[in-house]
């Protein structure tokens, strides 16, 4: 057997600080200043010892990272040690019994609520219940009627889980070619009227049972765990992926003191994500730079779009005009979503774009200022009621135009381009996806912006190859989704403990060291869990009265025993 050598100081130095990555991201160093390091420090070690058969195109930083880890486990070898499991591995996790896999997709908000952390995960769903290899489970907030009434349009509202169900399964199918074979399950939330969004009551995790505990994909980590208060999802979870929907610290430095609170959050939101995420997922570079996150769209277009593409494309073919109309934009009517930026662009430019208006679809709750300040500057901008972007009274559109640099992916720019229309928007990370597209225009100055409106108005778009709808499709997000998550290498692993990554299976070198980043990550976790059970720090920070546990109310609609039968207090 080759004798190792023994390691020498700057090897020391280096593992301990490439293990402290995460007490020092807490900090604010940055993870490159801790790659150059790390770097720096292990290339001055005495000799060039190379364990590895790493590809040429991965990067240095990676090299280095699997050549220390192979390093050290090599040492801890030569000396006899040895252990079978990690340092934090839960025995009792799901075990596979029928060479199914079970992914559970818990997300922040549900349909009639047309928003994208209400669609796209239900179509994820749907596409990831395709394949034999996994059963899946959509869990999705229950509001109680009076919040209903003050969320979802129209009006609508539902006296039963049941109920709303058969609502989400009649929207879904009307919009698939498919029979979506997947389960939806509830949870106790409550509507936060200052936030626009639903805060989880309770411990979310314990509405997925033990027995299909295996794969969880949380749609907005940040969101779910802001206030979460029970089991850990990745002491309870083999594989745990975040996806990361919403800039939120885009939208809060828009608010009062927004630079302070944008600094709590940012660090907030590295804490939880670090502490319940094996994975994270970024839709584009526009979100926040979170621990073990990478950037890709996961999210595809909804089919519909897609068709009334090949239609318009059919009926081009055919001689037919079929772009009748000039510019619109549809979104929700806040100042954030873009609107501030479209009344800036076209007041500045009035004169370089006289004879151009606009249509304008959204509702919101900035509805009458928007269209008062609109009126000021005597521009012309129609405004209309938001509207479903496939209704047939909007395909006539030949131009979309988006200038919000708030989104992480806008969704209606992805329709508008697979229903064959030009794309207007700014040379921004947000829109990084869409730039490969021949009919999506980008600006970077408002001299740009104005040049690209006149050649969306003056010519027409080219039509989308079959890659490029492919592109756009769900098929084609659920390939990227099931590749960048590493959940194809999870699901492969037929083990059921695919550990942190799905990197288990490499010369069993992160099971020979208690990793000092999982060590950080369990202090993480155990102190949130402490932080989050004192209703008064809860308050403080923000959350919905009485959320730590679900109420009377949530407990009769969803069948549920009160919290203190589920865990009752002894020695009263």
């Amino acid at each position: 057997m080759q004798e190792v050598p023994p390691l020498d100081l700057t090897e020391i130095l280096a593992y301990l600080v490439q293990q402290s990555g995460p007490f020092l991201d807490q900090l604010g160093i940055r993870r490159d200043l801790c790659d150059k390091l790390v770097e720096m420090l292990y290339s001055k070690r005495n000799g060039r010892l190379m364990y590895h058969s790493l590809s040429e195109d991965r990067n240095l930083a990676e090299n280095i990272t699997e050549e220390l880890d192979l390093r050290i486990a090599r040492v801890l070898e030569s000396t006899g040690y040895h252990t079978d499991e990690g340092f934090w591995n839960d025995p009792a996790k799901y075990k596979i019994s029928d060479n199914r896999r079970h992914v559970a997709i818990v997300t922040t908000a549900s349909l009639p609520w047309m928003t994208g952390t209400a669609i796209n995960p239900l179509f994820r769903a749907a596409y990831l219940a395709r394949s034999v290899k996994q059963k899946v489970t959509l869990l999705v907030p229950w509001l109680s009627k009076s919040e209903q009434e003050l969320v979802y349009p129209n009006n609508i509202t539902f006296s039963s889980p049941e109920e709303q169900e058969t609502y989400i399964r009649n929207w879904l199918q009307e919009r698939l070619g498919f029979e979506a074979d997947f389960k939806i399950s509830f949870y106790p939330g409550k509507f936060s009227k200052e936030r626009r969004s639903i805060i989880p009551a309770g411990d979310t995790s314990q509405f997925i049972s033990s027995k299909e505990a295996d794969i969880a994909i949380l749609e907005e980590p940040e969101h779910l765990n802001w206030y979460h208060h029970g089991k850990r999802w990745t002491d309870k979870f083999n594989h745990v992926i975040g996806v990361v929907h919403t800039n939120y610290l885009e939208y809060i430095k828009r608010e009062k003191n927004g630079a302070i609170q944008s600094f709590l959050v940012k660090h907030i939101n590295n804490w939880v994500t670090r502490a319940y995420c094996h994975k994270v997922l970024r839709l584009s570079a526009a979100t926040q730079d979170l621990p073990r996150s990478v950037v890709c769209n996961v999210h595809g277009v909804n089919p519909k779009f897609l068709n009334i593409g090949e239609k318009i494309e059919a009926d081009r073919e055919h001689g037919q005009k079929v772009f009748s109309k000039g510019a619109y934009f549809l979104g929700k009517m806040v100042w954030a979503k873009g609107y501030r930026e479209l009344i800036d662009l076209l007041s500045k430019h009035k004169k370089d774009l006289e004879g151009f208006k606009i249509d304008v679809y959204g509702n919101g709750e900035d509805s009458e200022e928007v269209q008062t300040a609109a009126r000021k500057c005597d521009l012309s901008i129609n405004f209309f009621r938001g509207k479903d972007h496939a209704d047939d009274s909007l395909h006539g559109y030949k131009v979309f135009i988006n200038p919000s640099v708030s989104d992480v992916l806008c969704t209606a720019t992805a329709e508008a381009l697979a229903m064959g229309k030009f794309v207007v928007c700014a040379d921004h990370p947000s829109n990084e996806f869409f730039k490969s597209f021949p009919n999506c225009l980008t600006y970077k100055t408002s001299e740009e912006f104005v040049a690209c409106v006149k050649e969306a108005m003056a010519s027409e778009p080219q039509s989308l190859t079959p890659e490029q709808r492919y592109n756009l499709s769900w098929e084609a997000a659920t390939e990227r989704f099931m590749e960048y998550s590493e959940l194809d290498k999870v699901l492969s692993n037929t083990n059921g403990h695919p550990g942190r990554g799905g990197k288990r299976n490499k010369v069993s070198k992160i099971s020979l060291l208690p990793k000092l980043s999982d060590v950080v990550d369990g202090g993480l976790a155990f102190a949130h869990h402490c932080l989050t059970g004192n209703e008064i720090l809860r308050l403080a920070t923000g959350a919905i009265p009485g959320t730590r546990d679900y109420d009377k109310q949530q407990c009769m609609d969803l069948n549920l025993l009160p919290p203190q039968v589920q865990h009752p207090v002894y020695g009263w």
